[in-house]
């Protein structure tokens, strides 16, 4: 990720609870979304370890924390067929959510990640799953 298009993350600026809320809050929208709900429901056993490491990632990427430990590309690729529509619900639904939070700074900062990693998740599955056919970009602004 390229640091100068994103605020470098700060302890600072958002607490553990901030990113707990913003977490559980995405996903109780994104299970009970008619499109992503059941790719979420067949793909993940145990939430409660989902939200741990869920909660780890986005504490690396808005607080700097190192506690996160993963690989997303290779478990998103292994999924079976995703669709630009799919992430760019993903998108609208943590849009909302942070929208929601009524925290300006952590909006601005967590949704331009989270419009970056979508745009990468979707181009390396599209690689993978499709190499003979052009890229397809997804509608992130």
């Amino acid at each position: 990720m390229n640091q100068s298009a994103f605020p470098i993350p700060s302890p600072d600026l958002y607490s553990e609870e901030d990113i707990a809320q913003l977490v559980h809050t995405f996903y109780a929208k994104a299970r009970k979304d008619p499109g992503l709900g059941p790719i979420f429901e067949a793909h993940v056993q145990d939430w409660d370890a989902h939200f741990v490491q869920m909660i780890n990632f986005w504490s690396a990427q808005l607080r700097g924390t190192s506690r996160f430990r993963g690989a997303p590309m290779p478990k998103h690729i292994a999924l079976p067929e995703l669709n630009a529509e799919l992430f760019e619900r993903w998108l609208f639904l943590f849009r909302e959510t942070t929208e929601e939070m009524g925290n300006p700074g952590l909006q601005q900062h967590a949704n331009a990640i989270a419009a970056f990693i979508a745009t990468r998740l979707w181009q390396g599955y599209q690689i993978n799953n499709y190499p003979d056919r052009d890229l397809v970009a997804l509608h992130t602004a």
